[in-house]
């Protein structure tokens, strides 16, 4: 539904006024001041959106003064008046209740669009007003942080909406921000002539503020105006420390028409906010021709020009360079502007480059409109109308056809007669149509509309409310505390809003709140129940028609002491209980202690029971004695005692947390014993060891005490000095006495030099003895450090400390020698290192040989092979001994009786049809690994193994080579014994003089110099072993150049068009033709120009040939090698004529090429190696596009990282990552589009590789 608005203006152009309801328990609310001469009735209303003025302001006979402490910001188009609107507080009239409230507008609030189809642009017939000579002063809080519910959701009226806008937006409440109240004075919106100063006053008080707050000013709702600080803008500030208020000024001087706008000023200090918008008129002194480049009229002013301070939003823009203006016809932009719609202002200014938008609209609203002719109505609705609250209005219509259908609205929600609701009574005069509204109420207050075919008329009906006037005024009010006041008013009417004041703020009536306000016909009441001091003050109560205020006075009743406080002595821990008894019984007070203010706690008890107040301490401390008061509060008598605590001396010991009062300190050190003492007064304290007594006068060893402790201080510690040392406290209350123990310690001695019994590859054993001597305390552990002979740096090898006396290191180099050392660590610290050992070097066999398999078998000898193993010493690798055992004895032999550095080693002499265990060692200069043994024996007999052809990935297909490229194919092969390989060609043996083919024991190469096309062809591949063979097929293709196509001829020239048709050729160069390249030539010059490439079929239509030009072709045929070395040229030429013949085109049968999903090639079954990428590749042909589906032992596969699916032309590939043996399986391709589906199957067989030695 269209968006509601707010007028400010009655009808004949004066503003209204009224005043809010009760805030039902809101914070105090800023307050906005309103003069207005002279002023209507009215009700002022919150509404949840930005407000507009929808009507004209007529010219006013005399100035009128506005103040607004809070102003809206304007929008940037006005509805079609004929005079900018000036800034201030807009108002309009309440449309549903009198419960409605003044609602500051956020300074983010979206702009309104003009609609010329509102018609809301002629002000509604002139009511008299109350009084013409009389001014009346309007004082109306605004909320902060809460909307009152009469408010909310207000759909009383609508925004002149252009086309397009959607209307669901403008329904959403808007969020105003909670603000505190720190301005006390705020900027108004002023009018100035252009070329005039102007000045704006912002004042925020000081008194508690710890700093100067933050002031930030603001044109519209971003523009920072401390950055266009210059000679028309100059910002100020002061402080007055008389009375701590800081004022800051922001002057504008010589201003200019596009100054004009909504301003705002923002004041924030830590987490408290206030902020206010007021708006500044710039009148022109005259209007100006219409007759003006309006494009350059409303350019704005560039960025860093000798006018600095210009009030505008370019200079924020980024900086482009001007373009040159195009030279062409004179547009007329005022003539488009009157007929476009509102909306359409902001794409027209844009197009013809009007960057001030908001001027551009000022001067619209100058231009007298043109009322178009409707077709539809005959005599239109008013502009707007006025009704009194209860009474009824006749809206009328003359229609220019009577058997138009007719609809009215409501802000937009059409009224429809009921037969029950004698609200609305539709009327029939000849053409007129009447809707008559019976018992006008506050919901009446809207835009009504109504509609004839696809026209619209609106109107604005504005509802009147009489005043409520105040009958009885408030009577002054002087009591006691703690009395009931109760403030009574009359008004005229029953049910009225009222709010009430105190000194000028809201007085709060929530759920919590002091304050209860109650209504009684046409009385008001506002009771306090338990008046306190702080009620003093003026209250008033407001109506619209009038206020009323009366002074409240709140004393204190007389002070009466019936008891007074008692001096007390206490002992220290014993309760204090402080006791008096005052009247009136009611009266808090507080407590004091030394003039500090006592705070109840755990240990202190206030208690206040009618007219005893009492002071209550579980367990005195010294802190407690001193001077004792009560204040009663808000009196000037006081109650004082005073309290003395008295305790006996005690020595603390317990807070030292020392063991068996033991003090440990190592020798060297300066001791310094601190010990706590108590006791009032302060006792007389006396150090001792033995029967010695020690002074504060001694040179190393001396005794001190002040205040609350005592110390004993050693500067250096000696061995001597451990013993017991005594402590005596003597005073008039008693005496104590303690003992500590001092124990001097020290580092223990270094240990003897440690032993290495033992060494390894890496690592040795070490051990060593305790210390002969600890320090005087027990031995936590050791450190050990190491370093390399050579070296002089030593490193530790243990962070936490070891406690045995045995440690292997390790991580040492082999071959390196090395000496280790030994430090001693008790409580006290570490010993100094001890003596290093002797050197050693870490030395280490190999590790075992690895990987040890059968590599052959004979009749007679058997071939083992292995690799290095994985661990080689410093002492490095000298060679491999092999040695083997008949099975089931345990009898090794060796085999080799000098070492041997290859990997592969071959047994000799063995008996035919034995089994034997074989194992290797790795030898070097520390000696032999352990052995590296096979898993099973070995039967000595040779085996036959069926041969097996691996033909490479490569060549499973069709192995493609240009002509004159080399060919070289390696297949490899095994088999045992070595196997025969023969090759074929188409079944034929291969000519040795053209093909070269060498074989090996495990491969066969096939070589070709420099292929020819005749190389082309089937070659099969034999591997034979006794009875067992196996076959391979290799396909290889040797692909060259095409020919020429055979024939290429015009078949037809119309227009700027030739038809060409050729042949294919006759020599594809064996491979399929790929495309052709189409050429033209002008017979004058015969230059050839490539008219289209990769052209697929053989006929074509060449256009936009120039007329009169005669032209030959030629084509090129093209594969995979590239295009024919000749081209086919037309023999005739094609003479492009001018246009007059008509070229018959034949008709033509559309071919359907849809069909359904068919495989021209299927799935193969293929092997893949483990860990190497495999791809199944298919080509499917289908029209429309089919979906294609892979699937796994018929399983979807979807989102598997593994796979990768592509599609390409109808080529299908599915490729593979890194397969497993558990990849393998039975995998479908299935094609589907609407004509139906196809699918192909294959097997995979996924086989691990053997790692060869």
């Amino acid at each position: 539904m269209p968006e509601p608005t707010k007028k400010d203006e009655t009808p004949n152009g004066q503003p209204e006024e009224s005043v809010a309801p009760e805030s039902n328990g809101a914070p105090p609310l800023p307050e906005i001041s309103l003069e207005v001469s002279p002023p209507p009735e009215a009700t002022v209303e919150e509404g949840n959106e930005p407000v507009e003025t929808d009507g004209k302001k007529p010219e006013p006979t005399e100035p009128e003064p506005v103040e607004a402490v809070v102003a809206q910001e304007p929008g940037p188009a006005q509805n079609g008046s004929d005079q900018p609107q000036p800034g201030g507080v807009e108002l309009k009239e309440s449309t549903e209740s009198a419960n409605s409230a003044v609602k500051e507008e956020s300074p983010s609030s979206p702009p309104p669009a003009d609609d010329d189809k509102a018609g809301a642009t002629t002000p509604s017939p002139t009511p008299q007003p109350e009084d013409a000579n009389s001014t009346k002063k309007l004082s109306v809080d605004l909320p902060n942080d809460s909307v009152p519910v009469p408010a909310m959701g207000r759909k009383d009226s609508v925004w002149s909406l252009g086309e397009g806008q959607p209307p669901e937006d403008l329904d959403k409440p808007i969020d105003t921000p909670p603000l505190s109240t720190l301005l006390i004075e705020k900027p108004q919106s002023r009018t100035i002539q252009v070329g005039g100063d102007v000045t704006f006053i912002a004042k925020v008080e000081a008194k508690d503020l710890l700093r100067k707050p933050t002031v930030k000013w603001f044109k519209g709702k971003w523009m920072d105006l401390a950055s266009k600080t210059g000679k028309h803008l100059q910002l100020k500030e002061t402080f007055d420390r008389a009375t701590k208020i800081h004022t800051f000024e922001m002057l504008i001087i010589k201003a200019k028409d596009n100054y004009a706008g909504n301003y705002r000023c923002e004041v924030t200090y830590k987490d408290k906010f206030d902020s206010c918008s007021f708006d500044l008129e710039v009148q022109e002194s005259g209007q100006g021709s219409q007759n003006i480049d309006i494009r350059s009229a409303f350019k704005r002013s560039s960025e860093g020009q000798e006018d600095a301070g210009e009030l505008d939003f370019s200079g924020l823009l980024k900086h482009r360079e001007p373009k040159q203006q195009d030279e062409g016809p004179e547009v007329d932009v005022w003539e488009i502007l009157k007929k476009a719609r509102p909306d359409e202002y902001e794409k027209i200014a844009f197009m013809y480059g009007i960057t001030d938008l908001r001027g551009l609209l000022r001067r619209m609203k100058k231009i007298p409109k043109e009322e178009k002719k409707s077709e539809a109505f005959a005599k239109k609705l008013e502009p707007a109308y006025q009704a009194d609250k209860g009474g009824k209005i006749r809206l009328v219509v003359d229609l220019a056809d009577p058997t138009v259908e007719l609809k009215w609205y409501k802000n937009g929600q059409e009224i429809r007669p009921t037969p029950n609701n004698r609200k609305y009574i539709f009327e029939h005069k000849g053409t007129q149509r009447i809707m008559v509204i019976n018992n006008c109420s506050m919901n009446d207050d809207a835009a009504y509309s109504v509609a004839a075919g696809d026209e619209k008329c609106t109107t604005e009906l504005f509802v009147k409310e009489l005043p409520v006037k105040i009958v009885k005024e408030l009577e002054a009010v002087k009591t006691t505390v703690n009395e009931r006041i109760e403030l009574e008013c009359e008004v005229s009417e029953e049910g009225a809003q009222v709010k009430w004041m105190k000194n000028g703020v809201e007085v709060p009536t929530g759920v919590r709140s002091r304050y209860r306000v109650k209504a009684e016909g046409t009385k008001h009441y506002l009771v306090i129940d338990d008046a306190s001091r702080e009620d003093t003050g003026t209250y008033s109560i407001m109506a619209t028609g009038g206020t009323s205020e009366a002074h409240v006075q709140v004393d204190l009743k007389p002070l009466k002491i019936y008891q007074d406080l008692q001096d007390m002595k206490v002992l220290l821990g014993q309760p204090i209980k402080l006791h008096c008894e005052i009247y009136p019984g009611n009266v808090p007070g507080r407590w004091y202690r030394n003039g500090q203010l006592i705070q109840p706690n755990d240990r202190m008890n206030i208690i206040h029971r009618n007219k005893v107040h009492r002071l209550e301490i579980l367990t005195s401390t010294l802190h407690d004695a001193g001077d004792y008061t009560f204040v009663p509060e808000g009196y000037s008598q006081s109650l004082s005692a005073k309290i003395h605590i008295i305790d006996p001396p005690r020595v603390h010991l317990d807070s030292l947390n020392f063991p068996d009062n033991t003090v440990t300190i190592v020798a060297g050190n300066k001791l310094r014993l601190e010990i706590p003492i108590s006791g009032e007064p302060a006792p007389r304290v006396v150090w001792m060891k033995g029967e010695r007594v020690i002074l504060d006068s001694g040179h190393r060893v001396r005794a001190e005490t002040y205040g609350d402790q005592t110390s004993l201080t050693i500067d250096i510690t000696e061995r001597e000095d451990t013993g017991n040392y005594k402590i005596v406290l003597q005073n008039e209350a008693g005496e104590a006495s303690a003992s500590v123990k001092i124990k001097v310690v020290d580092i223990p001695d270094a240990p003897d030099a440690p032993l290495v019994t033992q060494v390894g590859g890496d690592w040795c054993a070490m051990q060593w003895e305790p210390p002969k001597y600890d320090g005087g305390s027990p031995i936590l552990g050791y450190f050990i450090e190491r370093k390399k002979k050579q070296s002089s740096r030593w490193m530790r090898l243990n962070f936490d400390l070891i406690k045995e006396t045995t440690f292997e290191p390790k991580k040492m180099i082999e071959g390196v020698p090395y000496e280790v050392r030994i430090f001693a660590v008790n409580a006290i610290g570490v010993s100094k290192p001890s003596e290093p050992s002797k050197a050693f070097t870490p030395l280490a066999v190999t590790s075992e040989p690895t990987m040890l398999v059968v590599d052959d078998v004979t009749d007679t000898t058997v071939t083992v092979k292995w690799r290095p193993p994985e661990t080689i010493g410093a002492a490095g690798l000298d060679g491999y001994l092999v040695e083997y055992c008949i099975e089931g004895s345990n009898d090794w032999t060796v085999s080799n009786k000098e070492l041997t550095e290859k990997t592969r080693y071959t047994i000799t002499g063995l008996t035919p049809g034995s089994k034997i265990l074989v194992r290797v060692r790795a030898i070097n200069a520390a000696g032999a690994s352990a052995p590296r043994s096979l898993q099973h024996a070995v039967l000595v007999k040779e085996v036959i193994e069926p041969p097996k052809i691996r033909v490479p990935r490569h060549l499973k297909q069709t192995y493609t080579r240009k002509v004159g490229e080399a060919v070289n194919l390696v297949v490899p092969f095994m088999g045992k014994p070595r196997p025969k390989v023969t090759w074929l060609k188409e079944g034929k043996p291969i000519e040795q003089t053209h093909v070269s083919i060498r074989n090996t024991d495990c491969d066969s190469i096939i070589f070709i110099r420099k292929a020819e096309r005749s190389h082309s062809g089937k070659y099969e591949m034999t591997v034979q072993v006794e009875n067992h063979t196996d076959t391979a097929i290799i396909d290889i293709q040797i692909v060259d150049l095409p020919g020429p196509p055979q024939s290429v001829t015009i078949e037809d020239v119309w227009g700027g068009n030739v038809a060409l048709v050729w042949t294919p050729p006759k020599d594809n160069g064996n491979a399929p033709i790929t495309g052709y390249t189409i050429q033209k030539a002008d017979k004058k010059t015969m230059e050839w120009y490539t008219c289209i490439e990769h052209y697929h079929r053989t006929c074509i239509t060449i256009t936009e040939l120039v007329v009169g030009n005669e032209y030959f072709f030629r084509i090129y045929s093209e594969n995979m090698c590239g295009l024919s070395e000749t081209a086919t040229q037309t023999k005739k030429s094609a003479l492009i004529v001018k246009e007059g013949k008509q070229l018959k085109t034949p008709e033509y049968n559309d071919h359907d090429f849809k069909e359904a999903p068919k495989f021209t090639q299927p799935l193969i079954n293929t092997f893949a190696i483990a860990g190497y990428n495999a791809t199944l590749n298919c080509s499917v042909r289908a029209n429309p596009k089919p979906k294609v589906i892979w699937m796994k032992n018929k399983i979807v596969i979807l989102d598997d990282p593994r796979y990768r699916m592509f599609s390409n032309q109808g080529v299908c590939t599915l490729e593979i990552r890194k397969p497993s043996p558990y990849d393998g399986g039975m995998y479908t391709c299935k094609a589907v589009n609407d004509l139906g589906e196809a699918q192909v199957d294959c097997k995979l067989e996924v086989k691990v590789q053997t790692q060869e030695l």
